[in-house]
């Protein structure tokens, strides 16, 4: 590609897979989508190894980055969920030469891609439409995405500045809306004590709530996989039928009090790994249903849209994001 001016490094780093990409700030879209490489953690000793990989192939400079990480960020160091990686901000700055670097959260990336995203990156999941904002609108919205875990964050708009908001609300306490659900909850709580949303709403999530439903209705399902429970939904397997639907159900719950929680009446962006996979189900199940059910808030709620986020890289289109948000007030500063 042909250099801009300035370029920025975006990379959303999870425990399996570095994803890189080049972002202009100045474009009105920044990310260039061109420049997306992916590469395995386990190929390089340390993230600035594997960015600095990913410059040279590219045959490109830049000056600054976006890193979001799926890990804690404390202060000037990040360590990644499941990968042994330890990322020092300052050091991985000084080593591929850049005057600014920003470390996020994962969430802090998957919240700042709402403010880039477009219609024909989200498919709407229920009768409520949505539309990017206007230019200085005050907006609030929620994420929340299915994975490995749950992921869960927010984005805050006013006066221009996009902030968001990282959060653990996958681990708030799951609240069972029927009998099955009750003994669902029931069986979890044997095996784990506490049982939090995540429980349920996440890739083992779905192989909980199958277990649970073998159990009651006598049967041992075995070690199953995710993957290998949704073959079994589609070859016809009532259980596994079954399980799908109760994580549905659950899922629009969930994002349902995340909306009253945060009071995010402006939608919830639904992401993750497993969203793109489950569209079809998302859109013939009660998720939309157990979304709205919230008593008198039923008639709010049927009125704040829900939409799966079908961009290929959400992570990295946040990285830019907050890449731009972050050269429109702060200078030259590793931050």
């Amino acid at each position: 590609m042909t250099a801009p001016a300035e370029l920025t490094l975006v990379a959303d780093i999870g425990g399996t897979n570095a994803r890189f990409a080049l972002a202009d700030i100045t474009a009105g879209a920044p990310l260039d989508q061109s420049s997306i490489r992916a590469y395995p953690v386990t190929a390089f000793p340390s993230l600035a190894d594997a960015a600095a990989h990913y410059l040279q192939e590219q045959g490109a400079q830049a000056r600054s980055g976006v890193f979001a990480v799926a890990g804690r960020v404390d202060g000037d160091e990040a360590r990644i969920t499941n990968h042994p990686w330890v990322i020092s901000r300052d050091r991985t700055a000084a080593q591929l030469g850049f005057h600014s670097l920003h470390l996020v959260n994962d969430f802090v990336a998957q919240a700042m891609a709402v403010a880039l995203l477009q219609p024909q990156d989200v498919a709407q999941i229920g009768g409520a439409s949505w539309q990017p904002g206007a230019a200085g609108q005050s907006r609030t919205y929620c994420v929340i995405g299915p994975g490995t875990g749950l992921g869960v964050g927010a984005l805050v708009v006013r006066d221009g500045r996009n902030y968001p908001l990282p959060t653990e609300g996958g681990h708030a306490s799951f609240a069972p809306a029927s009998p099955e659900q009750i003994r669902i909850l029931e069986i979890l709580s044997a095996q784990f004590g506490r049982v939090s949303n995540e429980r349920l709403v996440c890739g083992p999530g779905l192989v909980n709530i199958h277990r649970a439903l073998s159990e009651m209705a006598g049967n041992d399902p075995g070690l199953l996989r995710p993957e290998q429970i949704s073959e079994r939904a589609q070859a016809g397997d009532p259980l596994a039928v079954r399980a799908i639907e109760v994580f549905m159900e659950v899922f629009g719950a969930v994002a349902g009090d995340t909306v009253l929680v945060q009071g995010a009446w402006d939608g919830v962006f639904l992401t993750g790994g497993l969203v793109p996979r489950l569209l079809d189900s998302l859109r013939h199940s009660g998720f939309r249903q157990r979304f709205e059910s919230k008593g008198r808030f039923t008639a709010t709620m049927s009125q704040v849209p829900s939409m799966a986020i079908i961009h290929p890289c959400p992570g990295l289109l946040g990285a830019a994001a907050y890449a731009v948000d972050a050269a429109r007030h702060t200078e030259g500063v590793v931050a």
